[in-house]
């Protein structure tokens, strides 16, 4: 039997990896398990390299979820957005966050071909070799190559506008906080971008604008409305990391409604929201201890 420090030592960054190819914080937990039953099942000599051999197992049992995954987001009702990760003290918990795991830049990455966005994970993120993530997606190595330059090039050109600046962005998430819950309308108008997207994800099984929501005024009515559904005397609002960010979450704890806010803010004024409301997206969060 392999050993289980060499897997320990690994499991991290498994769950990076395949989070970020799936956008599935469900998928990503089922791919580890599903590789370490894998690496349990060798001898315990066979591998030389275990952190090179488990990332192209788990890399590969992703890669099939997401060609799998592609029909059923295709007939999704509404924008499919990432199911949301959430930490409470800052981006450090199961996973180092950065750029490549925020909302919006997944996103982006929706829009790649299955190899495309393997192969610039892998690559660009885990600076794994091109003959490696080859064996992954079944490609020769410089085809694999092609695969990560052009989707290197989409992603540059559809990368949403942001700040580094962590202060920044909080302190614009934390501006229209306080507007949406006071009802103040112009300060709503004031934190958001004129040209400003609000995506929302229901998948059906809530309300949920079905198309992205342009402009800031419109933005402004439609955050003011979707705020109003929820019961203001048992609602809680919870200032959280989403996927790295200062973001926002929100539970109605008579009824376990719940709501995650992501951000992306860009000279201190709010570009674009992306507000996670299906509940089988938000089934790894508990409403009690959010």
């Amino acid at each position: 039997m392999a050993e289980l420090t060499d897997f320990e030592q690994q499991r991290d960054r498994l769950w990076a990896v395949a989070y970020r190819i799936t956008g599935s914080v469900a998928d990503a937990d089922d791919a580890v398990q599903e590789t370490w039953l894998r690496w349990q099942a060798l001898p315990g000599d066979e591998v030389a390299d275990p952190r090179a051999y488990l990332t192209t197992v788990v890399s590969r049992i992703c890669y099939d979820l997401l060609r799998s995954a592609r029909v059923r987001r295709e007939a999704y009702i509404g924008p499919w957005l990432p199911e949301p990760v959430v930490t409470a003290d800052g981006p450090e918990d199961r996973v180092a966050l950065d750029e490549s795991v925020g909302l919006a830049m997944l996103t982006v990455l929706e829009r790649l071909t299955p190899a495309e966005r393997t192969a610039l994970i892998l690559h660009d993120v885990f600076s794994v070799p091109f003959p490696e993530i080859a064996e992954v997606v079944g490609r020769s190595p410089e085809s694999v190559r092609q695969l990560a330059s052009r989707a290197r090039k989409r992603v540059r050109a559809q990368a949403p506008r942001r700040s580094v600046d962590r202060g920044e962005h909080r302190r614009a998430v934390e501006a229209f906080l306080q507007a949406v819950m006071g009802g103040d309308l112009d300060g709503l108008l004031e934190i958001l971008d004129p040209e400003v997207v609000w995506r929302s994800d229901g998948g059906g099984k809530v309300t949920a604008a079905r198309l992205p929501v342009l402009g800031h005024e419109k933005v402004a009515r439609f955050a003011h409305r979707l705020t109003r559904a929820f019961d203001t005397g048992t609602m809680v609002v919870h200032r959280r990391e989403v996927n790295g960010a200062p973001g926002v979450v929100m539970v109605d704890h008579a009824d376990g409604q719940a709501a995650v806010f992501a951000f992306t803010v860009h000279h201190g004024r709010i570009t674009e929201i992306d507000a996670i409301l299906n509940p089988d997206k938000l089934r790894h969060l508990d409403p009690r201890t959010v």
